[in-house]
């Protein structure tokens, strides 16, 4: 059931912005006559895209903060809950900000806004904004985290890398396996990562021949080092990803003639809050809700600058 339209909340709630730069929203097509959601009803709408029993048991997702009662009209998807990102929202009018990381992962005593941690939840509480998190529940979704780099990177998906067991139709699972239309260099691979992900002070770190020819790609948004074993047998020829350690990016290239493209965590995850907002743009349109959908434009990559190395002699 949804409320009728409500009075914009504050200067902030007046913004003009579009939603999320893909054209009018329900609320520009139907205006009054369109209804606005409570955060229950979109909570839930989100639950069925990422359903919370799918994460990781390690996992802290779900709603943070946030009356089920209050009506959201705009939402704001990014990576990370951080301060940045919560004054975001606040001068966004959002009601709602989901995010794929948690603010919370390992639990809490206090939500003191002496602590940065505190701040944010201070800060979306005291202008009316829920926090909601799809974490590994959103890695292995179907389309999920992987699909999103995957279509980012002009890349045709396969099927997941670590298929998920409770699935019969194996489309669900962490990572992608995925085919290039024409086989290019590791080097050009790695130069189109580079050009389609976002930019960071990182760039793209690349191991292996770069002048090897690559075909077949492993993508895993987010820390991927775990997966060389699956990556391996998989048969590809690269495996794209972020977080690679020495150790573990040494003997992969040892162990075989794999290709490494390591881009930045955050760069490897953004392209997932386009994907989520467009889902929950077309459940909008298909329940008449009166929600406008955005999506960050702050830079999370928590690295600011990149130097090359001339450093002292071998």
């Amino acid at each position: 059931m949804c409320c009728r339209n409500r009075p914009a909340r504050g200067a902030a709630a007046r913004s003009g912005r579009p939603a999320s730069g893909r054209g009018p929203g329900a609320a520009d097509r139907a205006g009054s006559l369109c209804c606005v959601p409570r955060l229950s009803e979109v909570i839930t709408a989100l639950d069925a895209l990422w359903p919370p029993e799918r994460a990781e048991q390690w996992d802290a997702v779900g709603t943070v903060c946030g009356d089920p009662e209050a009506p959201v009209s705009r939402v704001l998807f990014a990576v990370d809950p951080v301060q940045e990102v919560a004054e975001e929202a606040v001068r966004l009018g959002a009601d709602l900000l989901v995010t794929h990381h948690p603010l919370y992962l390992r639990g809490t005593t206090t939500v003191a806004a002496g602590h940065f941690k505190g701040r944010v939840v201070h800060t979306l509480i005291k202008n009316d904004i829920g926090l909601h998190v799809a974490h590994t529940n959103a890695d292995t979704a179907d389309p999920g985290v992987s699909d999103a780099l995957a279509g980012a990177l002009g890349l045709r998906v396969l099927g997941p890398l670590v298929p998920d067991p409770g699935d019969p139709a194996g489309r669900r699972g962490l990572g992608r396996v995925c085919e290039l239309d024409r086989p290019e260099t590791l080097a050009a691979f790695a130069a189109r990562a580079a050009q389609r992900l976002p930019a960071t002070a990182q760039g793209v770190r690349v191991a292996g021949d770069p002048d090897a020819q690559v075909r077949t790609v492993a993508v895993s948004g987010g820390s991927g080092d775990s997966l060389f074993d699956r990556v391996r047998a998989a048969g590809v020829d690269a495996f794209l990803t972020a977080d690679l350690r020495h150790h573990p990016a040494s003997e992969a290239v040892q162990q075989s003639p794999l290709g490494l493209v390591d881009a930045a965590h955050w760069a490897t995850e953004r392209p997932w809050c386009e994907l989520a907002a467009a889902q929950l743009d077309e459940i909008s349109d298909r329940h008449g809700w009166d929600l406008r959908v955005h999506v960050s434009n702050t830079v999370t990559d928590p690295w600011s600058s990149h130097h090359d190395s001339s450093g002292a002699p071998n």
